[in-house]
């Protein structure tokens, strides 16, 4: 049922993953002129005010669709092993994102040595930390399925 504590854990997991799309993920000071890495892409900044925004489309294609399986995955209730499985595929699809922000983040002039952490860092981690607790409560849901089989 959709009523189910996985529900909840995977609804969290796609609102905390399509932050991305509004909250910075780091920032990155040089010489008079800031970038802002968000999930659709780095926005450049000189004296405060935005002069380009680089949408970078394959990167927020990517971040809306992990917030889509997500969301999604609440409605295959009905198949437990399926709805583990897309978890397990938004887990790697999460750690590719990371990996991808970590790699935009060296790119930007700077580097990595001198971004500033924003809150946008720590979205991915909880978006895995809630998949796994929605991985664990499926498992439970199947364990207690049996075991009402079985008394049958």
């Amino acid at each position: 049922m959709i009523q189910r504590i996985q529900s909840i854990w995977l609804l969290l997991a796609s609102i905390i993953i399509l932050c991305l799309l509004v909250v910075p993920i780091s920032t990155v000071v040089n010489e008079n002129i800031g970038y802002v890495l968000y999930g659709t892409g780095i926005k450049e900044f000189k004296n405060g005010v935005e002069t380009a925004s680089a949408i970078n489309t394959p990167l927020l294609v990517i971040t809306v669709l992990a917030g889509l399986l997500s969301l999604v995955n609440i409605f295959n209730f009905r198949n437990r092993t399926l709805q583990k499985r897309i978890a397990i595929i938004n887990i790697a699809l999460i750690l590719g994102l990371s990996f991808w922000l970590f790699n935009l983040t060296q790119q930007i002039p700077g580097g990595i040595e001198h971004a500033e952490i924003n809150p946008g860092l720590f979205l991915p981690l909880g978006n895995i930390i809630f998949t796994l607790l929605a991985i664990r409560s499926i498992g439970k849901d199947e364990k207690l399925i049996r075991s009402a089989e079985r008394l049958r």
